[in-house]
């Protein structure tokens, strides 16, 4: 194949430009009074963002420039290193208990949330080996049962770190996958009841889960408890009104809404910068999903279509998925919102990823409009 001529998608790295730019203002505004509180540094978690800022577009411009399809002999490395690192959480000095959960790896400067890389791992591999097969994904057994015990590796793993989101939206986005790669219909509807009568015995025979479908029933009447962070989440949208209360202005991030420079950094948009503010953002996040599909759409091979479908899905999804949490559209669970929530080696895998999904589109047969 020649060497890619074109330019990488110029809206792909501007939506992720503006995206970064506003989250980073966004966490500024949203963890000034608990880091203030905490560390007597109002600037402490901003500062700390804004390196991984910087080390993620280095990332992502190297991922730019290094041709995709050498990193799929990678995949299954990567595969087998995401693994060691979901295992190495429930290793006491190395990961451990935090918050009843165990979901991070102590890196001494920072912690490494291994569940992202196993984002990335099972969209790398799934991709690289699909785009390999030479029959059609149509057998249950010879075709797709091999990627779902993959898969139930490490949705297995993450159920024990007590991750249920990290789950669902790898599920979701490896789903996505195998369907466009040609999986059949009916092998994920068959497939989709007891994935679901698992989820769901999870759910009502765990404790915590069960506390959250209660809080998101009705969050008022547990407003004082379990639901006190759907009420405040709720409190802080509905008084953001069509322009918000302006920006630094939020009431709720004053220690009543628990995590508002993380899961809950939404909910201070809302309240900031209104209905407008909150269009504004969903429209680059559609716009990220938009140029990332006809990236994939126009790939040059199946594995840079299957790869970049992935990237994008994992985002839209993501994104999704927490806008739907804090308006308690589904169930509370901790999901982060892309670009814009605390967590700095998660910013970096999305910024790399981000990186990828721009090399394929240098080599990516479409209109630059």
């Amino acid at each position: 194949m020649k060497k890619a001529k074109k330019p990488f998608d110029f809206w792909i790295f501007l939506t992720v430009l503006l995206l970064l730019s506003l989250g980073l203002i966004m966490l500024f505004s949203a963890s000034g009074p608990m880091a203030e509180n905490q560390y007597h540094d109002m600037y402490h978690f901003v500062k700390r963002q804004l390196i991984f800022a910087v080390l993620g577009f280095v990332a992502m411009f190297v991922a730019m420039n290094f041709d995709y399809r050498k990193l799929g002999k990678l995949s299954p490395l990567i595969v087998i290193v995401s693994i060691v690192l979901l295992i190495l959480v429930f290793i006491p000095g190395i990961g451990g208990e935090k918050k009843g959960t165990y979901r991070w790896i102590n890196l001494g400067f920072t912690q490494l949330q291994p569940s992202e890389t196993a984002k990335f791992a099972i969209i790398l591999f799934f991709s690289y080996s699909l785009s390999r097969r030479k029959d059609p994904l149509n057998s249950f057994f010879k075709g797709l049962l091999p990627y779902l015990l993959l898969l139930g590796l490490f949705v297995g793993l993450i159920l024990l770190e007590r991750h249920m989101s990290a789950t669902i939206i790898l599920i979701s986005v490896a789903a996505v996958i195998l369907f466009a790669a040609g999986a059949r219909i009916r092998h994920f509807v068959i497939l989709g009841i007891p994935v679901a009568a698992g989820l769901a015995a999870v759910v009502f025979f765990t404790d915590y889960m069960t506390d959250r479908i209660l809080s998101y029933l009705n969050p008022f009447e547990y407003k004082s408890g379990i639901g006190w962070q759907t009420v405040q989440s709720l409190y802080a949208i509905g008084s953001g009104g069509l322009f918000g209360r302006g920006l630094g202005r939020s009431l709720q991030k004053f220690l009543y809404l628990p995590e508002p420079h993380n899961d809950f950094i939404f909910p201070v948009l809302a309240e900031e910068l209104g209905f407008i503010g909150v269009l504004a953002v969903m429209l680059l996040y559609l716009i990220f999903i938009w140029r990332g599909i006809k990236v994939s759409m126009n790939a040059p091979d199946t594995f840079g279509s299957l790869l970049a479908l992935g990237i994008t899905s994992l985002v839209a999804i993501q994104s999704l998925f927490n806008i739907a949490v804090v308006t308690n559209t589904v169930p509370p669970t901790g999901v982060s919102l892309p670009f814009f929530s605390y967590g700095g080696t998660s910013l970096l895998v999305l910024m790399t990823e981000v990186g990828i999904l721009l090399n394929i589109s240098k080599y990516s047969n479409y209109e630059r409009i």
